[in-house]
């Protein structure tokens, strides 16, 4: 499941709890009078009892937010003389809340390690992916079109001049990012974005240099089709993955086709719905798989995809893995083998939003299963392989993202097969992508509430 306009069409998932109230005193049997104390967002955390010589906050437990955006079930005692103003006292009390929030924010468990959320960079507009550069800025894209730089976390971003004109529509705009494997050399930046192409748009790969706080150097890496740019505003995909051994991989969505065999992401002349592979430079490789047949895209990889949105190459292994959006229900992790096909629409385990089937075969012969199939949608949106040093028993895990569903999903591998899974957060926000860096944290891109974070240990 996708969102037309960037946002949900159904309601996020459930909050986790966390922290447990903590006992009250219960001896007090004085008279008490009972003063309700009510938090922004219409939650009552509690009742304040005034007494001969103090005045106590009981133990009522709130469903509360804490800064990573989970729920807290948390209990507050405050002891403070009746003298004090009562504007000071509310005062000190709001102040209590949030530091006992973000304290008991700050641990949570997982099946294999514990860990805590800090805040990289927050106020953004619908963010799409992060990268950190080697001297450990950070460069960021939102979807309308800008690309920001910040020093450190929590630094007021720079807006990098010099990005092409985009399409900010829809799902359409500014979208992936990544630096080239030998960027301490070569220096070259990778960005999709929707191209504006006539009255149309479709997914388009550049590459630039950063001079300062200007890109320069640009070059386009694929142009795609004028003729078939679409005024849709759905299905850019699109994903960026390069190998390390210099082929870089990207997709683009079918583009809201019909839920039917007309499907353009079943045409191998057409670049929409496919899994595309290039060189670092922008040629065709002479092994890609349809690169001798006439009338076919050549930068063709694997084809059948609806709208993959999450990428990643696990080079230990040279294997392709790929998330995508179903439809209504369907969402799939895909490993993506050379000449592949997906199968959509011709197979899905979706159906129209309409609730009216799409199909009712689920496989076929010559058309390769999903490894993983999530009914209901997580919204799958970021995919990264764990490599890092920082969770150690993460190592080799993949991690998908969720936009509708607002989850993390870890998922164990045993080679091509997914043996468990676990949600690590849920009712966070909306997570457009996850990444790791050099540092071996795994870092964080909300949609909405727009905001970067990582996941820092805390075992």
């Amino acid at each position: 499941m996708d969102d037309a306009d960037g946002r949900s069409r159904i309601g996020g998932g459930r909050r986790k709890v966390l922290g447990q109230p903590n006992p009250i005193d219960p001896t007090a049997r004085q008279p008490t009078r009972q003063i309700s104390f009510r938090r922004r967002g219409g939650v009552d955390p509690g009742t304040l009892s005034r007494r001969n010589q103090s005045v106590v906050l009981l133990g009522q437990s709130g469903d509360l937010q804490s800064p990573s955006g989970q729920a807290l079930s948390i209990t507050y005692r405050l002891l403070f003389p009746p003298t004090m103003p009562k504007l000071r006292f509310f005062s000190i009390l709001v102040l209590l809340i949030i530091a006992t929030s973000a304290k008991a924010a700050e641990l949570i468990n997982s099946d294999l390690h514990r860990f805590r959320i800090e805040t990289v960079a927050d106020g953004l507009d619908h963010p799409w992916a992060l990268a950190q550069l080697p001297d450990g800025r950070f460069l960021v894209t939102e979807r309308r079109g800008t690309l920001l730089l910040f020093d450190r976390p929590g630094a007021l971003p720079q807006k990098i001049d010099g990005v092409p004109a985009v399409v900010a529509r829809g799902q359409g705009g500014l979208l992936d990012l990544r630096l080239h494997p030998q960027y301490r050399d070569n220096g070259w930046i990778y960005l999709s974005l929707a191209k504006p192409i006539g009255d149309g748009a479709l997914t388009t790969v550049v590459r630039a240099k950063l001079e300062g706080t200007r890109l320069t150097q640009l070059e386009t890496i694929f142009e795609p089709p004028a003729d078939q740019a679409t005024k849709k505003s759905i299905h850019f995909g699109s994903r960026l993955a390069f190998d390390g051994r210099g082929y870089l991989f990207f997709s683009i969505g079918d583009r809201g086709g019909p839920t039917t065999p007309e499907n353009l992401a079943q045409d191998l002349a057409s670049v929409t719905g496919k899994i595309h592979r290039l060189k670092d430079d922008g040629k065709v490789p002479k092994d890609n798989p349809f690169v001798d047949q006439p009338g076919v895209e050549a930068s063709i990889w694997a084809y059948g995809t609806r709208n993959a949105q999450g990428l990643v190459y696990d080079s230990a292994s040279g294997r392709l893995w790929e998330t995508e959006h179903g439809p209504r229900g369907g969402d799939e992790l895909n490993l993506i083998r050379r000449g592949a096909n997906l199968g959509w629409p011709i197979v899905t385990y979706g159906i129209n939003y309409n609730g009216k089937p799409i199909t009712e075969e689920r496989r076929r012969p010559g058309m390769d299963d999903p490894v993983v199939v999530w009914t209901p949608v997580i919204a799958a949106s970021g995919l990264e392989l764990y490599r890092g040093d920082k969770f150690p028993r993460w190592r080799g895990n993949l991690f998908a993202g969720g936009l509708v569903s607002q989850k993390l999903v870890r998922m164990e591998l045993n080679g091509t097969e997914v043996t468990k899974q676990e949600v690590l957060l849920e009712g966070s926000g909306r997570i457009r992508d996850v990444r790791t860096f050099a540092d071996g944290l795994l870092y964080l891109v909300y949609d909405d509430p727009g905001r970067i974070v990582r996941l820092v240990p805390a075992d």
